[in-house]
């Protein structure tokens, strides 16, 4: 047996997003997002659920962080909706909302429960969306003013801020493959929109810096291996490189040394696709300094080319690994290379693992517990890999658990189980699994001893 012991001031927490958990969907103010709209329209959500009453934190917000509180989870990370605070996107305040968030953070505080705020998890205004929405170069200044009345209506409660959460979905799975809302399928679109969010990014941790706050600020980028099906093909391997450049770079590039992945524009550009309307001052005003960089992960892709694939030729396939429900494959490895990755290129002074973890069937037996060996197996696996980056030197500072709840999962709608507490959407009842209770454990002992890590699993 082997003991992972973690850093004395290593971060540990839970996260979620408030459009999976929140409900009170039109409730006390609340404009209307481009979510409620998405998931009202029949076939947009794989089960036909919607995220109208999904956790019900809106109400249940006290009771939640309590349970959090005797679980011993010291962090919790979680989204502001923007139409909750200003419904039209710009203009008159709700304070019935910024009064909601004051009461949330209140409790946090009062319970010893650092907090790590999100301003974008995707629930863009629907009245800004009729005006464009991230297709149109006004959403950096929408953006940037909605940062600044969140700083100014709510710093005083804050800890840690966090600007957007994955703009590569934002981009590709809302303006390309059209799984998200607004439910678009544009390249060109989706590349601008990737532009605007980085440029929105930058204009907010610069209003940031100006107003005397000081909590830390950083970003939630998801990154993820993308490796050649076969590494000895060369066609393989530039398709995993340009699916990399995409994913990663388009993202990590701009925020983190001001600048594009050359190849992937020069690529793209051979294809028809319309490159971003990128204006002088554009890439300098995309890389202010952050605090931390927000690492989401969750899985390795495995990439072959296929010349029939536009406008990157490759596909990902399957290795035969274990798979969760969400059909992602089973790759702990690909976390340390990640990381490694992340580390070895764009050199954050601080990561934390915003996200990770996976997707289960879970229920509750009859003796009223929820057994959860599998998620125990998945975050216990990704727990050591984190702990041999952090022995290599790599500036891990934190990992939160995605997530707190079983919640609604976008496209897939109430179907997929992520949380560390089970939660039946007909009664509301919650009911933490083993895996919540591990979980405390690992946070109590800053770590946990189990067998070493097999590499190649």
């Amino acid at each position: 047996m082997q003991n992972f012991q973690f850093p004395d001031d290593f971060v540990w927490g839970v996260a979620a997003g408030s459009y999976q958990v929140e409900g009170g969907w039109n409730e006390g103010g609340k404009g209307e997002s481009i979510w409620d709209r998405f998931v009202h329209i029949p076939g947009n959500i794989k089960d036909g659920t919607t995220a109208d009453v999904t956790c019900d934190f809106y109400h249940r917000y006290e009771e939640d962080i309590a349970l959090m509180k005797k679980l011993g989870y010291p962090s919790f990370l979680f989204t502001i909706s923007w139409p909750r605070v200003i419904p039209d996107g710009t203009g008159e305040l709700n304070r019935e909302g910024i009064d909601y968030y004051r009461k949330v953070l209140t409790c946090l505080r009062e319970n010893n429960i650092t907090s790590y705020v999100v301003l974008y998890h995707w629930d863009l205004p629907q009245k800004l969306q009729e005006r464009g929405g991230w297709m149109n170069r006004e959403s950096v200044g929408w953006f940037e003013n909605y940062a600044r009345i969140m700083y100014r209506e709510l710093g005083d409660l804050v800890d840690h801020w966090i600007t957007i959460l994955e703009p590569a979905v934002v981009s590709f799975e809302g303006y390309w493959s059209g799984l998200h809302a607004p439910g678009y399928h544009d390249y060109s679109a989706a590349l601008q929109v990737a532009h605007h969010l980085n440029l929105a990014h930058g204009a907010a941790v610069r209003a940031y810096r100006e107003t005397g706050l000081t909590g830390e600020i950083g970003v939630k980028i998801s990154m993820n291996m993308v490796y050649p099906a076969d590494p000895e093909n060369p066609d393989d391997v530039f398709a995993a490189k340009m699916l990399s450049y995409q994913a990663n770079d388009l993202f990590c590039g701009p925020i983190m040394k001001g600048e594009y992945p050359k190849e992937l524009f020069d690529y793209l550009e051979k294809q028809g696709v319309v490159l971003p309307d990128i204006r002088p001052g554009d890439m300098e005003a995309m890389c202010p300094e952050i605090d931390f960089f927000g690492l989401n992960n969750y899985f390795a892709q495995f990439v072959a080319y296929d010349a029939n694939v536009w406008p990157l030729p490759g596909k990902a396939v399957k290795t035969g690994r274990p798979r969760t429900p969400y059909n992602w494959e089973f790759c702990p490895d690909e976390f340390y290379d990640v990381l490694k990755l992340l580390n070895d290129t764009y050199h954050p002074k601080k990561i934390i693992i915003t996200e990770n973890g996976c997707a289960s069937n879970d229920w509750v037996n009859d003796e009223g517990r929820c057994e959860d060996a599998n998620r125990i197996y998945f975050i216990r696996s990704y727990l050591k890999r984190a702990h041999r980056a952090i022995q290599d030197g790599i500036p891990l500072a934190g990992y939160f658990v995605w997530s707190f709840w079983d919640n609604f999962e976008w496209q897939e709608g109430l179907s997929l189980q992520f949380g560390l507490i089970h939660v039946n959407f007909k009664t509301l009842e919650r009911t933490p699994k083993e895996s919540a209770y591990w979980y405390s454990d690992v946070i109590r002992n800053n770590g946990f001893t189990a067998l070493p890590e097999s590499p190649g699993k």
